[in-house]
């Protein structure tokens, strides 16, 4: 076992766990609204707090996992697969998660599973940190848990990555998810949320 392995994972796993659930339920449910992870782990750099409780609530063997360049290390490939037992995978299309530590460099979103048309919730989830929620371009967002708008101001996402939620509103049902993460903070995005740049 090497020393990766040994990162600890949720202090109570039951307790954390459902208290990372609720979190990340209140994140969905009230998009562009600030959560907190008050039980966040333990992890290995450069995986955010929010997002290794994120992927211990949510993982696991059953749930293949793309992890970005910046996550591609033996340290945090090594945590995920030792508390999550989960299949990482080389291409973000085979991906029911995305755990994403480099927004700038990321993916576009039609790289991701989309889900099908029998079955849009199986499409991709993305777990993307971002270096602050509230100090980015300024945006409108419109749409079910939003009270009429909200404007979240969420830095460090690459050129033209509204333009690509545009498209991925467009095919609801199908379409990806994100939560973004910042530190022990989250931030729902469902693909039901309309946003305006």
């Amino acid at each position: 076992m090497t020393t990766a392995a040994l990162y600890p994972g949720f202090a109570d796993p039951v307790f954390d766990g459902q208290a990372t659930f609720r979190a990340l339920l209140n994140a969905m449910s009230y998009p562009g609204r600030i959560g907190q992870v008050d039980h966040a782990p333990s992890t290995p750099a450069p995986l955010s707090a929010a997002a290794g409780a994120l992927a211990l609530t949510m993982l696991d063997f059953d749930t293949p996992v793309w992890l970005d360049p910046a996550l591609g290390n033996e340290s945090v490939a090594t945590y995920i697969r030792f508390h999550c037992g989960s299949l990482i995978v080389a291409d973000p299309a085979q991906a029911r998660f995305a755990l994403i530590a480099d927004a700038a460099a990321m993916p576009q979103l039609g790289a991701f599973d989309i889900g099908e048309d029998r079955y849009p919730d199986r499409s991709a989830t993305l777990i993307i940190a971002v270096p602050s929620l509230t100090d980015g371009p300024a945006t409108t967002w419109t749409g079910p848990g939003s009270n009429g708008s909200i404007r979240p101001a969420i830095a460090g996402l690459p050129a033209g990555f509204w333009s690509q939620w545009a498209d991925n509103s467009e095919l609801y049902p199908q379409g990806v998810d994100i939560i973004f993460t910042c530190g022990s903070q989250i931030l729902g995005l469902p693909r039901t949320i309309a946003v305006e740049a």
